[in-house]
Parts: C-alpha cells; structure tokens; sequence
C-alpha cells in the first residue's frame, strides 16, 4: 500500500491506498508499486511506500513551514502584497514602475503568478467530484498528450509540454476528463518535472486503487532555452511506471507504444 500525506503543503492525511492489490505478499523481494529502498521520492517499509509529506523534504517528516501555514489567507488577499514586491523588483532592475506602461505590470504580474500556482487551492478530492464509476474493465486506459503547462521551482520560468497516463483498473474507472484535471493540479504548482510525474501517478492510485499506473511526461524547459546551456529543441523525458506498469516488461511496453506512437 501507499500512505499519501501532504503534498506541496496541500491537505490533510489521506487513507493508505494498495498498489496492484493481486500481486502484494510476501514474495515481491523489497519491491512494492515501482519504488525501491533508498528512493528520494519514497522508503520501502516492507509492502508499504511512504511517501513526502511536502516538496521541501524527501522523506516522510513533515516540512514545519507548510505545516504552520495550513490555514492560508485567501489568494485575491495575497494581490497587495505581490503587487507591492513585484513594483520592488521592476526598481531592483533599474525601471521606473511608475511609467505609463509599467503602472498596472505590479498587479498584473502578481495575478498571473496566483494563476500559474493555482493548485496549490486544489485538491484531489475536490476535482474527482464522485467521477469514478464501477466497471467490469482490466484493460488498458490510456489518455495521451495531455497539455501541461508548470513553472520551474528553481528559476520560476516556465516548462510545458505533453502527458501521458495509462492505468490498469480494477474494478473501478476514472472519468477520462478528470486525468487532465489531475495533471492540471500539480502541474499549477512550483514544480521539477520529476516530481510532478511522480505526483500525477500517486493521483491516479489513490483515485481508483488500480493494478497499475504508468505516467510519462515529456517537457520543454525555458531555464534551458532562455539561460544557460540555450539549447532550444531539447527536451526532457520523464516516467513512473507503478504496480503492473512496473513488474511486467510488456504491459509496460504495450503502453510505451500507445503514449509516444504518434
């Protein structure tokens, strides 16, 4: 089983969710839903996987500053106080924020920051919205290129690109508009692509507890075509692959197929 906390500060403790639930015993020799001992995103504690209770940490100890901020202020309360840094910083760069054409950037600039980090108001439950329905299924789901659009933790510029979600049911199926709206969620945060693909997959698990999830993420990252290395077509390639998706070559073959075939 998987025991899902806080995510990015977001939320209260969720119920223990169980990957792949046919093939957990004791015969899975230190592997359980894809993460193995030592993993930064998750310990192996025998058939269970404890995951980070928040993105500043990476193990399961809770981060004491979302943990102290549980209760945040509403977002169109935080506009003053953005607009106020951000006229701050047009002065830090040698502008005059007071020109004509940088009088309203301040506030405009602040909310288009609370759009882009939407997420963090979300959560899993509220967006499912009972979308998940009883169903005689065991075949492969595949919901491919989905758009993401997220902004870079490390230098708050964007990336964006294509998901892909595959899911193995059992017993139950998600409403297909609702996996876009997962990758919406954390996709609207600060975020490394890494984490993200890790989160979205979590997301799908604890949904519908099915015997497998596979996430790909393929991004375009502006701190690599803007600065630094400037290197415009590349792209960056990311996977987790749980339960099924995991322990069985073709099944996870068959979905590589189906999400990069285009």
């Amino acid at each position: 089983m998987v025991e899902i906390g806080l995510i990015n500060g977001q939320g209260g403790e969720l119920d223990p969710v169980h990957v792949n639930p046919k093939k957990i015993d004791t015969a899975t020799n230190g592997h359980t839903n894809g993460v193995s001992q030592g993993s930064s995103q998750g310990r192996h504690l025998g058939s269970t996987v404890v995951l980070p209770k928040c993105h500043c940490v990476k193990g399961a100890e809770t981060c004491s500053y979302h943990d102290s901020r549980v209760q945040l202020p509403t977002r169109e309360a935080l506009i003053p106080e953005m607009t106020k840094a951000y006229k701050s910083l047009l002065g830090a760069l040698g502008e005059n924020p007071d020109r004509e054409g940088l009088l309203k950037t301040p506030e405009r600039a602040a909310k288009a920051m609370l759009y882009f980090t939407k997420g963090y108001d979300q959560s899993l439950e509220e967006i499912l919205n009972d979308a998940i329905f009883d169903e005689n299924h065991d075949e492969m789901v595949v919901v491919k290129d989905i758009e993401m659009f997220s902004m870079c933790e490390h230098h708050l510029v964007p990336f964006y690109g294509k998901v892909s979600i595959g899911y193995l049911p059992s017993g139950k199926v998600l409403g297909l508009s609702k996996l876009a709206r997962i990758v919406e969620v954390y996709s609207r945060r600060l975020q490394v692509q890494e984490r993200l693909t890790k989160q979205i997959a979590v997301a799908v698990l604890k949904a519908v507890q099915p015997n497998g999830v596979a996430v790909v993420v393929e991004g375009s990252h502006m701190c690599m075509v803007m600065r630094g290395v400037q290197k415009i077509n590349s792209k960056t390639v990311t996977s987790t692959m749980l339960g099924e998706f995991r322990d069985n070559q073709k099944t996870r073959e068959e979905f590589l197929k189906l999400a990069l075939h285009h």
